[in-house]
């Protein structure tokens, strides 16, 4: 104790010697030398500008967009323009445990200084002198945001300046927009920037859904975003993120309750997701091509929940691939696929390309939007609208024969997929088996108007020329479509008419995470005016409203929609041309119609369970044909594929029974879709609206005939006993007669046989009449302007057996037709036509018009 005295009474005698000597001046000038910096850093301060980012916030930069499926399952993200993940939000938002994390991480005494600490820059001094290196930094969070929004160099001018606009900031935003801006633009890790990219990346959820544990790990990025990467291990993570829960318990940002269970708490990363997350359907989303419902996404958005299940979308995929790959020798390089939900429009699957990086075989393209020939996808819809206005039914008769339709150019005369006419075929057996010529009777009997009306009026936007460019052939899928609208469209009919929009988008949120109100876009949807047709919605303001708020809109007849779907859905049916077990028969009941374009370049199939309807398309996107591939060898088995996938989804049911108050099974004759007689030899059950039960009629076409048994023709009164056979034979109206001829059926003879008398073989020979194939009643021809020669149409007859000189009268002219055939010089007008011969009974007059 003695020794302490003397020391301290030999220390005051030192330091009044050395005060006397010029100690005060001495200590004036060390504290000048120790405010001089920081008056200096304050003045430079002022004038440092604040830069504009941090005044804008949210505005000031691009967001990263994170793709989900319906569950909510992230199948990508789409980095923001700088090549980060990126997304804004709110601090009030965060939660309050990544905030306390980060202050201890960082800054414990944010909340007291000016944007520089003075006491950690003095420590970090201290320590620089007594141990010659860097120990600890003294860079504040408001340092360390000044250094992101304007990078500078490591050098001393370089940390002056990040000090001066860290009291810049200080000065100008409050402590909380100050932490705000930290959170949302400080990197996290290698390509994230922000917290709420990091813990949506390392944590798949958001920040104020993290535990303590967790968001002292986040916590612990900003110090070094590559050394602390959880992708590149999770020990060094661990560790500093326990040494910052301690820290939280020090400076009381946590109780020892709450820091105990974090540090027990394991650390586990989540997964990455796999593959491409619907690269085509991302695409189509933010342009606004899949959902005119909710309009273009791009640039408006952080996160988009797709109506697609992840599941199913894997499944298709795979599929897609295995189809292409086992067409590969038919020269098939590309398919797409996609899936509706029908009660609400969802798209559940799409597949645009069997592979998006695929470059060489053009995988960028999206098939599911591409325009291409659907075949003979379209008829069910030109049927559907024939039984509407022209009082067609499933047993009505329509003439499979050769059939020659004078155009512009030229003439067009279809022809069926297997090459051969079918003669007369019911309805149901001319949609259920694709035949051609039927499809495009009735397309000219109800005209190339009409049929276009109704498909704009079912979404075909894209059929935009004038019903003269596509003509009847508009039938047999004679102008190009998205495979998107060929689902919607049938989804129609598994409706039971009404139309709804492909809807892709379940929730999409802004850059700044608040709830985008969907239904407000531009929908880029109808500019068509024309109309569905009596009874039904307005075809360019139906659907486009519908297509922008979502909202059913009847468009086909609900009576004939569900007889459509029992044709499509009715294997015995389509018999004919695709025989037994073929790839469209499936373990359930499914409507199925395929379509193949001219030249074998396009392919498509749909189907639709009451639950989902499934469109595929096969081709290749630069158009090249295939190899002899057909809409059911080619897309057909993708189709199967494809709906059973989508059944273990969503399982179907039966169709639902038809409504007897409205529908009714009667029986008809197989041959002439009319009741059968006592003669009729086949018969069956047909569906018919109950309106149109009364109009069927009874059966024309069969009847007993008394037949000469040597001669073959018919037994007059002069054949008795043995000689005379009574036999079912077939009857035929004049443009059947010779199909029925060359085919070999049982027609029966009009001519009576000679061995019966002489007076009642000439009988006979009169009973048979003429008849005018071409053109058909109320045809009507255009003329071509720019043709400067004659233009002509060929008037063609059926002539009976026996007749002489026949002849046309047009309008009271005679044209001679020795052929049964002659040419017609068009005029302007209405005209009437009848084919005459000796021998024979004049036909019914046929009106036609000519218009130039």
């Amino acid at each position: 104790m003695g020794r302490l005295t003397r020391v301290g009474a030999v220390l005051s005698r030192t330091l009044s010697a050395w005060w006397a000597r010029g100690g005060r001046r001495a200590l004036k000038i060390a504290g000048a030398v120790l405010v001089l910096p920081w008056v200096l850093l304050v003045v430079l301060a002022v004038f440092t500008p604040l830069p504009p980012e941090l005044v804008r916030g949210p505005e000031s930069g691009e967001v990263s967009v994170v793709i989900r499926d319906r569950h909510g399952v992230m199948l990508r993200e789409l980095r923001a323009g700088d090549g980060t993940r990126a997304r804004w939000v709110p601090l009030a938002a965060m939660g309050e445990r990544i905030q306390r994390a980060l202050l201890a991480a960082e800054d414990r005494r944010f909340a007291w200084h000016p944007g520089v600490d003075p006491a950690a820059v003095l420590r970090a001094f201290g320590q620089l002198c007594v141990e010659g290196r860097v120990v600890s930094g003294a860079s504040t969070l408001t340092q360390q945001l000044a250094r992101t929004v304007r990078p500078r160099p490591r050098s001393v001018v370089g940390k002056i300046g990040e000090m001066a606009l860290a009291l810049r900031i200080e000065a100008s935003l409050s402590k909380r927009e100050i932490l705000e801006q930290y959170l949302n633009r400080v990197v996290f890790g290698p390509g994230v920037r922000g917290v709420e990219a990091a813990s949506r990346f390392t944590f798949d959820k958001g920040t104020a859904e993290l535990s303590l544990a967790e968001a002292a790990a986040l916590a612990a990025m900003p110090r070094g975003p590559v050394l602390y990467d959880p992708q590149r291990g999770t020990e060094r993570l661990l560790r500093r993120r326990d040494r910052i829960l301690r820290r939280m318990l020090d400076g009381g940002l946590a109780s020892e309750a709450e820091v105990a269970g974090a540090l027990a708490e394991p650390l586990r990363v989540a997964g990455r997701g796999g593959g491409l997350g619907a690269p085509h359907l991302v695409e189509a989303v933010l342009s606004g091509a899949a959902d005119r419902r909710a309009g273009a996404l791009r640039g408006k958005v952080s996160e988009v929940t797709l109506t697609l299940d992840r599941g199913l979308q894997r499944e298709v995929e795979v599929l897609t691939q295995e189809a292409v790959r086992s067409l590969g020798s038919r020269a098939v390089t590309a398919a797409a696929v996609v899936v509706l939900e029908n009660a609400t429009g969802e798209i559940l699957a799409y597949v645009g390309a069997p592979d998006a990086e695929d470059e060489a075989r053009l995988g960028h393209n999206d098939g599911v939007l591409a325009l291409r020939q659907p075949g003979s996808a379209l008829k069910p819809f030109v049927y559907g609208l024939a039984m509407e206005r022209l009082g067609y039914t499933a047993a009505t008769v329509l003439p499979d024969v050769a059939l020659e339709l004078p155009l512009a150019e030229g003439s067009y005369a279809p022809r069926n997929y297997d090459g051969r006419f079918h003669g007369p075929v019911r309805l149901r057996e001319a949609l259920a088996n694709s035949y051609n010529v039927p499809a495009v009777w009735a397309a000219a009997a109800l005209g190339p108007e009409r049929v276009l009306e109704r498909l704009r009026a079912l979404g075909f936007l894209t059929l935009d020329r004038e019903a003269t460019h596509y003509g009847v052939a508009i039938a047999l899928g004679d102008g190009e479509v998205r495979l998107l609208d060929l689902a919607a469209a049938y989804a129609v009919l598994a409706r039971g008419g009404t139309y709804l929009p492909p809807r892709a988008v379940r929730e999409a949120r802004d850059r700044q995470g608040a709830a985008l109100v969907l239904g407000e876009g531009d929908g880029g949807a109808a500019k068509g005016t024309a109309t569905a047709g009596e009874g039904t919605a307005t075809a360019g303001e139906g659907t486009a409203a519908a297509g922008v708020r979502g909202k059913p809109v009847r468009v086909l007849d609900a009576v004939r929609a569900r007889i459509v779907t029992d044709i499509l859905a009715d294997p015995q049916a389509r018999l004919g041309a695709f025989g037994e077990e073929n790839v469209l028969e499936l373990p359930f009941a499914a409507a199925v119609k395929t379509g193949t374009s001219k030249g074998f370049r396009d392919n498509v199939a749909v189907g639709y369970t009451p639950e989902v309807t499934v469109a595929v398309w096969v081709g290749n996107f630069d158009g090249s044909p295939m190899v002899g591939v057909s809409g059911v060898t080619g897309a057909g088995p993708l189709l199967h594929g494809a709906m059973v996938a989508a059944a273990r989804l969503r399982p179907p049911h039966a169709f639902e029974p038809v409504d007897p108050a409205a529908i009714v099974e009667v029986e008809i004759c197989s041959l002439s879709g009319k009741r059968p007689t006592a003669v009729c030899p086949h018969r069956r059950g047909e569906l018919l609206p109950r309106e149109e039960v009364e109009a069927l009629g009874s059966c024309d076409m069969h009847e007993e005939v008394l037949i000469d048994r040597q001669t073959g023709l018919r037994a007059g009164p002069l054949c008795r006993g043995d000689a005379v056979e009574a036999r079912v034979m077939e009857r035929y109206e004049a443009r059947l007669a010779g199909w029925a001829r060359a085919a070999g059926r049982p027609v029966a003879p009009e001519e009576m046989s000679p061995r019966c008398g002489e007076e009642a073989a000439q009988e006979g020979a009169r009973r048979e009449a003429m008849g005018v194939v071409f053109p058909v009643e109320g045809a009507r021809f255009v003329m071509d302007a720019s043709v400067a020669s004659v233009q002509a149409i060929r008037l063609r007859a059926s002539v009976p057996r026996g007749a002489r000189r026949p002849r046309f009268v047009v309008d009271g002219q005679v044209l001679a037709a020795p052929e049964g055939w002659a040419d017609y010089a068009l005029k302007p007008g209405a005209h009437r036509v009848r084919a005459e011969a000796e021998g024979a009974r004049p036909s019914e007059e046929v009106g036609f018009s000519v218009e130039e």
